[in-house]
């Protein structure tokens, strides 16, 4: 007897589905490539779809459905961090509520409706178990289980899942074995993303072009992220200094002290690029490729692994996944970015 389990990411960016046949992979597919809409974050049924018919079943005959993180963690963070900052951050804080208490919250009757429409079974009675994984546990397994390698150390790096924004494992088998974690909000990710911001690309989706505009730049304001924005220790692990961002209860990733700080506000999108922004991404992207090359350095010493596998949002900076290739100790190196 086979076991099946749909894997499913939705209702935040490039929303995608999975199968997975016996700890096989049979079939993988992201939403926007059926909609043709960039980033689809909607209910990937399409994707669904694509996966049942390539794995030859139904609905029905999965033995779990797994999504990829818990949102009653994520929205215990988001209440905490409001608690925290308060009063500052209200306007956020009623922005979002709305949209938490109304879908997020209920996120797994959501689900089982958006399925029940789908496929057309009678009662929710008769839909698979649906399993919540941590964000970054999600991240590791992606990373891990289609990988080359039977054992390895595994080094996540995103924004945020619910609470942690850096965390490393070990995998061995079908085993996935946490070490340690940077909690939020001190995030290499979201450090990334807030110069993403500043110099005038979208958040989540622009970091691609910081990482590519590097090149053209000089490392004129590294010294300024050590000294202002990050407390980077010999072993990789950090803390961000919050004062100058403002994505914990704002609207924006930075605010007027970080504009302070590289003398003027936000390039507006669109506009012409300068030598400023060039400058800017060459002396985030030098920054950013440090602290992974001290983490894995540090995640190397600790394991002894000869292969290291990366996930999230940072690992997509094959720039600096080059380095570690490079300059790491590691042999092999397999990344998955989502």
């Amino acid at each position: 007897m086979t076991h099946d389990i749909l894997g499913v990411s939705a209702f935040y960016d490039n929303s995608a589905a999975c199968l997975v046949r016996d700890g096989e992979l049979v079939a993988a597919a992201q939403e926007e490539r059926f909609t043709r809409k960039k980033f689809d974050a909607g209910f990937p049924a399409h994707a669904i779809k694509y996966c049942l018919e390539a794995g030859n079943i139904k609905l029905n005959d999965l033995k779990y459905i797994a999504f990829y993180d818990k949102p009653l963690i994520k929205f215990e963070r988001l209440l905490e961090t409001y608690v925290a900052f308060a009063p500052k951050g209200i306007t956020s804080f009623l922005a979002a509520m709305p949209v938490w208490l109304k879908e997020k919250l209920l996120l797994k009757s959501v689900l089982q409706n958006e399925f029940l429409s789908l496929d057309g079974v009678a009662k929710k009675s008769e839909l698979p178990q649906i399993l919540f994984g941590e964000h970054h546990e999600s991240h590791a397994a992606s990373a891990f289980y289609p990988s080359p390698f039977k054992s390895a150390a595994v080094l996540c790096m995103d924004g945020v899942g619910e609470w942690t924004t850096t965390s490393a494992w070990i995998g061995e088998g079908n085993d996935l074995k946490p070490l340690w974690e940077i909690q939020f909000p001190h995030s290499l990710g979201l450090l990334y993303s807030a110069f993403t911001y500043y110099t005038g690309f979208r958040v989540n989706s622009g970091e691609y072009k910081v990482m590519g505009l590097a090149p053209y730049g000089k490392p004129k304001y590294v010294q300024a992220i050590y000294d202002h924005l990050i407390d980077l220790k010999e072993d990789g692990t950090f803390r961000l200094k919050i004062d100058y961002f403002n994505y914990c209860t704002g609207l924006t990733m930075t605010n007027g002290k970080f504009d302070e700080l590289f003398g003027g506000p936000p390039r507006k999108p669109e506009s012409k690029l300068t030598q400023r922004e060039m400058d800017l991404a060459r002396s985030i992207q030098e920054v950013t490729e440090e602290v992974m090359l001290r983490l894995a350095r540090s995640l190397h010493r600790e394991t002894g692994m000869e292969n290291l596998c990366m996930a999230g949002g940072v690992a997509l900076n094959c720039v600096g996944n080059g380095r570690l290739l490079r300059e790491s100790s590691f042999k092999g190196l397999c990344e998955r970015c989502q």
